[in-house]
């Protein structure tokens, strides 16, 4: 697999005015992935004939930039096609088939390769993929304990909650470094407020419009909609493994922590001694391979 190291001048450095303006800056097609999924698929595509989605789905499902590349991907076709929403990886493998898979996704631009020369950049942004990761697990982790019957949608859902923030750290490192340095240095810092200032707009809006715009399914859509009036069981349920993720980012000592098992046990109608057990196993069952930031 070639990769080709990006310059610094195809980097974002003047900040556009609008969300509209800013969703014109990215393709799904365009986005890199991760090396360990560029190399998995490259394997996978050695063998293509003993592969089936479920080899496939584990490889995608793992990597937030994959699972959009490949969602985006079937949302176009359905503009040509009869029938609703394929709202997994696997059923989109499934749709999609094996051989026509490989045959629209070749040899992958990787996130190592275009922030080689970026240091701080890539820390950066292994930093918010291992927190994704790690909400990802708990979301998945409290669906299964709801007998929630979209654990699939519920753990893509909060894959993906911050993946607006991984494209600011590929496409506009500067950006990104210095949004991470003012909350550093003012850690009451708002995101909406200094993100509003440097980038005229608000990175969950870029990422509502950036899923309408690539057709990725209407209920992860609804899931990650900051904007529904109603809180439903499936939105709580991302947005508290998302809270609990950013708290203990750093171990289990932060002050705000004892909130979310609080609202996490309301959630599931359990103790919060047993929560906090539930939380611990669902942590240690998954340990993210990326490097420390």
């Amino acid at each position: 697999m070639v990769e080709t190291l990006v310059p610094p001048s195809q980097f974002i450095e003047r900040a556009p005015h609008s969300v509209s303006a800013w969703t014109m800056l990215f393709a799904p097609q365009a986005l890199p992935v991760l090396q360990a999924t560029a190399l998995a698929l490259e394997d996978l595509r050695s063998r293509e004939d003993d592969v089936d989605a479920r080899m496939l789905a584990e490889v995608v499902s793992a990597d937030p930039l994959m699972t959009i590349k490949l969602l985006a991907h079937v949302g176009s076709l359905r503009r040509h096609r009869e029938g609703g929403d394929t709202e997994t990886v696997t059923a989109a493998l499934v749709m999609l088939g094996i051989t026509p898979f490989f045959r629209a996704f070749g040899p992958q631009e990787t996130v190592e390769a275009r922030l080689a020369e970026r240091p701080e950049a890539l820390a950066g942004f292994r930093a918010v993929m291992r927190r994704a990761r790690r909400a990802a697990d708990f979301a998945l982790g409290l669906a299964v304990h709801r007998h929630d019957q979209d654990v699939e949608v519920i753990h893509e859902a909060a894959l993906l909650h911050d993946f607006a923030e991984m494209l600011l750290w590929l496409h506009g490192p500067d950006f990104a470094l210095e949004i991470a340095r003012r909350q550093r240095r003012d850690p009451a810092l708002r995101s909406d407020a200094v993100q509003q200032e440097l980038l005229h707009i608000r990175l969950s809006d870029l990422q509502h419009a950036l899923m309408i715009r690539w057709r990725l399914p209407q209920m992860l859509v609804r899931i990650t909609d900051h904007h529904e009036q109603r809180a439903s069981p499936q939105l709580r349920n991302v947005l508290l493994a998302i809270r609990l993720a950013r708290h203990s980012a750093h171990g289990w000592d932060n002050p705000a922590i004892p909130d979310d098992v609080r609202d996490i046990a309301e959630l599931l109608h359990i103790g919060q001694d047993a929560t906090l057990q539930l939380l611990r196993e669902i942590d240690h069952a998954n340990v993210d391979p990326l490097p420390p930031r």
